[in-house]
């Protein structure tokens, strides 16, 4: 039907007979010449309709916006002065000799250049949104990005292998989607939060270099880098070592950064979770805010401030500050928001000295209430540690070192990016390595695994698995850009006998072990051979190049963060035969 797309004509077609089909963007009635704006997903072009051809113009007086059409016409140059140099099309028109409407359409529900739409408004409506040219822009990064990685993966030797979407249920993670089995009667499949189980089979089967882009379900609560089905690059190989799987995966991802966006990430450098930790209060720290935590845990011991000497006496208690350059200005009411911000993570207050005179460490030199309970030399230690000088202010976290890395974490995002402490970097990326194998569930009084159970222990820490499993270090990587964890792997367990001390460590019996993952384990006893992979957020990543608040920007499809398609009205309740088949009565 057509020659061209709208978005693509130029001077190279002048003279040229085009045949065009798309949407009416807008229609302009200039005192007996009609001009059309067609647009198709290329971008638009102007169509000029002159008296001179009265089918045509009779037509096109019908138009109206998002009318579907095909046009016949001769392209000329546009008179001099009103082209636009910012399209392809901006120096030329076509001038119609015929018009078809293919389709009428109704009123849409909103202007495709509409700013401030509400998200309800546009899922709900989200075919007409989908026309939208950001949406458009941020569908076609996603399909570059993604052919990008296909082409990087497949020159490394690896090979795309689907595996299945109904699969066991092995609730160790997030809570599983069930899908109720007919056959089977009160039996259930569950779709998988990852393929992790199989792209281990996968290697133990010989396939050494394995990827999918896949969907993945959860269903968990959401939020706006969340959703109940997300894509992910998964990605497995054997005979490598931890390094060499970084260094296969760093330069992926340097590479789609440089053909998909034209950008050249620097070499990521690396950094172990407890420096992150430490240093920032994240496992996934956005490198560009400049503010860093400062360790005083050991300073204030002996302080007679139970609010400090409480927690630095307490296992797993930490004290610590953020210190905030020329932070001093910073209002009464900025301090009581900045209060009320961090108890969302669980503080239960937030301590802060204003540096008037660093060279005074007393009351005068030193404005807040704390001060009197802290001597001398803590004050010294303090200041000295923090590099604090006049007109900083000093944040103080202290209670459980989650408490205090989750607050204090958070805070150092929002002072930093708000007030400007920021390095000017627009792409700031890390690994971050050797995480604990563990982390203890206070609910559940066990222990469980910080990645999944399948992630192998450092080199001479298995023996920590029985004795020490909270001082036990894992293989385990995640790969972090500008605060967000992009990707994340381990190398896994690939012996039988390692893997039950790992299931054995988070609370599983024999039994248990066998009944939830009996067929890995003995995949593991017929020579499975060393492995390890990482999966990345395709949505998160695209979103982050796309520059959209939320990777619903990007799916075509999203659900709300009550997890509904506003579009389909799912999920919605099933006739009763449909229940009766599946042998299931709702409560």
């Amino acid at each position: 039907m057509r020659t061209d797309y709208c978005g693509l004509i130029s001077e190279r077609h002048l003279d040229q007979i085009v045949r065009l089909d798309g949407w009416v963007q807008r229609r302009r009635d200039h005192g007996g010449v009609i001009f059309i704006d067609l647009r198709d997903r290329e971008g638009i072009v102007q169509v000029v309709i002159d008296p001179d051809t009265p089918d045509a113009f009779a037509t096109a007086d019908k138009v109206r916006n998002e009318f579907v059409l095909h046009i016949e016409g001769r392209v000329r140059r546009r008179p001099e002065g009103t082209g636009n140099a910012n399209i392809v099309s901006g120096q030329i028109e076509v001038l119609a000799k015929t018009i078809e409407i293919l389709n009428p359409s109704l009123t849409p529900p909103f202007q495709l250049d509409e700013d401030n739409l509400s998200e309800t408004v546009r899922l709900t409506h989200r075919v007409i949104d989908l026309r939208r040219p950001q949406m458009q822009n941020n569908l076609r990064l996603r399909y570059r990005f993604t052919m990008a990685v296909r082409r990087y993966l497949d020159a490394q030797g690896f090979i795309d292998i689907e595996t299945p979407m109904l699969t066991k249920s092995t609730p160790e993670g997030a809570r599983d989607y069930l899908v109720p089995s007919r056959v089977h009667h009160g039996e259930f499949f569950a779709l998988p939060q990852s393929p992790q189980i199989f792209k281990q089979l996968l290697m133990v089967a010989g396939y050494d270099r394995y990827y999918q882009i896949v969907k993945c379900f959860r269903d968990e609560d959401l939020r706006a880098d969340r959703q109940p089905e997300f894509t992910q690059i998964d990605i497995e190989t054997s005979f490598l070592g931890e390094r060499e799987i970084n260094d296969l995966m760093e330069g992926m991802i340097r590479d789609v950064f440089d053909e998909v966006l034209s950008v050249r990430l620097p070499e990521f450098p690396r950094m172990t979770w407890q420096e992150a930790m430490t240093r920032f209060g994240s496992d996934k720290p956005d490198l560009r805010v400049t503010l860093e935590l400062t360790e005083l845990t050991d300073v204030v011991r002996d302080v007679a401030f139970k609010v400090f000497s409480g927690p630095a006496t307490t296992p797993g208690g930490r004290v610590a500050a953020l210190r905030v350059p020329g932070g001093a200005t910073l209002t009464r009411g900025e301090i009581d928001a900045c209060t009320e911000f961090v108890k969302v993570y669980g503080a239960k207050g937030l301590a802060y000295i204003k540096v008037n005179d660093a060279s005074k460490l007393n009351e005068e030199g030193l404005q807040s209430p704390i001060v009197k309970n802290l001597h001398a030399q803590a004050l010294a230690t303090i200041i000295e540690r923090t590099g604090a000088q006049s007109g900083d202010l000093i944040f103080f976290g202290a209670d459980r070192s989650k408490v205090v890395n989750d607050a204090l974490g958070a805070l150092r995002l929002k002072i930093g990016h708000e007030k400007g402490h920021v390095d000017g970097r627009a792409w700031a990326p890390l690994w971050v390595v050797d995480f604990p194998m563990f982390e203890y569930d206070e609910a559940a009084k066990r222990w469980s695994a910080m990645h999944h159970p399948f992630t192998a222990p450092k080199d001479g820490h298995e023996n920590l698995l029985e004795a020490e499993p909270g001082h036990a270090l894992a293989k385990a990587y995640d790969m972090v850009l500008n605060g967000s964890e992009i990707g994340g792997g381990s190398v896994r367990i690939h012996r039988e006998e390692v893997q039950s001390k790992v299931f054995a460590a988070i609370g599983l019996t024999h039994d248990e072990a066998r009944t939830k993952f009996g067929f890995l384990l003995d995949a593991l006893q017929y020579g499975a051979p060393p492995h390890g992979g990482i999966a990345f957020g395709v949505d998160r990543i695209v979103a982050m190049m796309a520059g959209a608040e939320s990777i619903r920007d990007v799916i075509a499809f999203p659900k709300t963060q009550r997890a509904q398609c506003l579009l389909t009205q799912a999920p919605s309740p099933v006739d009763e035969l449909q229940l009766r088949e599946l042998h299931i009565r709702v409560r």
